[in-house]
């Protein structure tokens, strides 16, 4: 039987990448998990999780959630480093 740590590690995220998710999508872990997984292994699912990321981040700034931002800030420092395909500057535009 697969544990939830197994289901994150096959989809290439960390608890922080999927909390972002599901964040962003209103959705269970589980469900968070699944769809990072379909979006990590597709051409243009790392810079979509990216925009996941930067759009929490907007949220967090514009409610004053200082702490928050600044934990989304790793999140995504880490996401990118571990997925350099998230950074597509033709997405950003």
């Amino acid at each position: 039987m697969l544990t939830i740590d197994d289901c994150r590690e096959l989809a290439e995220l960390t608890e922080e990448e999927i909390d972002a998710i599901c964040e962003h999508e209103h959705c269970s872990e589980m469900l968070a998990i699944e769809l990072g997984n379909y979006l990590v292994h597709s051409p243009e699912g790392c810079p979509r999780i990216r925009r996941m990321i930067l759009d929490d981040i907007e949220h967090a700034e514009a409610r004053g959630d200082t702490r928050h931002v600044v934990k989304l800030k790793l999140t995504l420092k880490h996401f990118c480093e571990t997925h350099p395909e998230a950074v597509d500057k033709a997405l950003d535009q």
